[in-house]
Parts: C-alpha cells; sequence; structure tokens
C-alpha cells in the first residue's frame, strides 16, 4: 500500500445520487468513483443543472446515495450520527446565514458548537480554534463588526473562517465564489488552496471558475452528463475530459492554454 492509500480520506464507489420520490428514483449522476486523500484541494466542475450540489450534499450526509458506497475515514458515512459527523465534516454552503445581526466573532465562534457545553461556553481551546480561523482567513480586523456590514467577499471568508474553526479533516463548499468578483473570486480560491497545503485539511469545492479551478486544484471531478472524471487537472487536460462540458459550437476548451475560449 503506497502513502496516497494510505492518507485516503474519503472514497466513493459506484455511487449514484439523485432523489427519491414515493419509491421512484431521479438519477442525477451514476457510477461515480473517487478517493481523496489528506491535504489535497479537490474541485468539483460541470454544467449547470449536471448535479453538482446534489453530489456535494449526498457526500455531506443531507441527502441519501440512491446507490454505492461513501466511506469517510474508511467507515461508511451513513453510519455517522449527526454528532459524529460534525467532528469530521464541516460545510459552506450558498446560502446567507439565518442571522446576519450576529458578529463576525459570534459567527465564527458557531464552528466550535460541536465541542462546546450546553450552555455553548468557550473553553481556551475553542478560543484558540476561533482564533487561528480569524488569523487564517484574514478577518481578525472584522471581528467586531456585523455580518450585515460585510461585503460578499468579506461574508465569505467569514463563511470559510467558521468551517475552519469547527476543526474538522474535510471541508466541503458548495460554489464558494458565487456573486463575487473576479479579485475574490481568485482571492477565496487561492484561499482554499493555502489552507490546505498548510493546514492538511482536505478541501472539496464546486465552482464555476474552470480556469482557475484547473491552475490551483490537487485533483478535479469533472460532471458531464455521460461520465464523471477524477484526475489531476493536467491528465484530464490530456484525456480531452473538458472538451465535453459545454456546446462545441458556443465555447471551446483550448488544451494549450488550459481556459475556454468563445467561438465568435
Amino acid at each position: 500500500m503506497n502513502s496516497e492509500e494510505k492518507n485516503i480520506i474519503l472514497q466513493v464507489q459506484d455511487l449514484a445520487v439523485g432523489y427519491s420520490k414515493k419509491g421512484n428514483n431521479t438519477i442525477v449522476a451514476e457510477a461515480v468513483n473517487f478517493s481523496i486523500v489528506k491535504g489535497e484541494l479537490v474541485g468539483l466542475v460541470g454544467a449547470n443543472g449536471i448535479g453538482k450540489s446534489t453530489l456535494l450534499r449526498t457526500l455531506t450526509g443531507m441527502q441519501n446515495a440512491l446507490n454505492g458506497t461513501i466511506l469517510l475515514n474508511e467507515k461508511p458515512l451513513a453510519t455517522y450520527s449527526p454528532f459524529q459527523l460534525a467532528t469530521q465534516l464541516s460545510v459552506v454552503l450558498t446560502e446567507a446565514p439565518a442571522s446576519k445581526n450576529l458578529s463576525v466573532l459570534e459567527m465564527i465562534s458557531l464552528g466550535r458548537q460541536p465541542y462546546t457545553n450546553w450552555i455553548g461556553t468557550l473553553s481556551e481551546n475553542d478560543k484558540k480554534a476561533v482564533n487561528f480561523a480569524l488569523d487564517a482567513t484574514e478577518t481578525t480586523t472584522l471581528a467586531h463588526r456585523k455580518c450585515y456590514e460585510l461585503s460578499d467577499g468579506q461574508m465569505q471568508r467569514v463563511a470559510i473562517a467558521r468551517a475552519l474553526a469547527q476543526d474538522t479533516p474535510i471541508i466541503i463548499l458548495d460554489e464558494p465564489t458565487t456573486h463575487l468578483d473576479i479579485y475574490h473570486r481568485a482571492y477565496v480560491l487561492k484561499l482554499l488552496k493555502k489552507l490546505a497545503s498548510e493546514t492538511q485539511k482536505t478541501i472539496l469545492f464546486s465552482t464555476h471558475e474552470i480556469d482557475l479551478a484547473i491552475q490551483l486544484t490537487n485533483k478535479l471531478l469533472v460532471m458531464t452528463s455521460k461520465n464523471t472524471y477524477f484526475d489531476e487537472p493536467c491528465k484530464l487536460i490530456e484525456a480531452g475530459r473538458f472538451n465535453a462540458l459545454f456546446p462545441k459550437e458556443t465555447i471551446h476548451f483550448d488544451g494549450n492554454t488550459g481556459r475556454f475560449v468563445i467561438k465568435s
């Protein structure tokens, strides 16, 4: 067994995701197979409506798999209690937080809920985790501002800091660059790359920023209408996996530059 196999933290085997209603299954994606190791930054890309959010919700236990196996630390995901899962996996969704009236410090401190006592008092260890998250995401100067006062880019950093304060081995984010300008899109993805490298947390995120994801990630999941592919970006380019993402008459993937080009 090589070192990468020893460090596998999330493994998916023959997974089918979708929706079940009155005994009838609607499959969104199937035959999904991949393994992610500790400290990797992994992107999930594909066209709108292809099933990226459905896959992420299934991987986080928010909805049931239709078929196949999800192993978290070699243990079936379905066997984790909600509390156990909260210590292993943190999630950043695209939805705005329920209360933006909280301060940034209060919002980030919510990440410590799996570890606090019944009245939510922060221990010294909790405070260290929160301060680390503030520092790592460059949100220390925002700590005492209300969340409603923040820009979209600042709020996204706070959401990432909350997940970081939760101190789980895996962080999963659903389109963390939505509504951000090009600078903040690049900033957030570079921040995720830095966090994966420096903290050795495994980070999986969906994105429409395919060009940036190709440059920054260790591995990519590419969802198409027929298959889901998983590999290093350079190998996916060599195999032509990005060519099937969008209609060829509208947009073309240039394998030499690793960028999409609009056809005139």
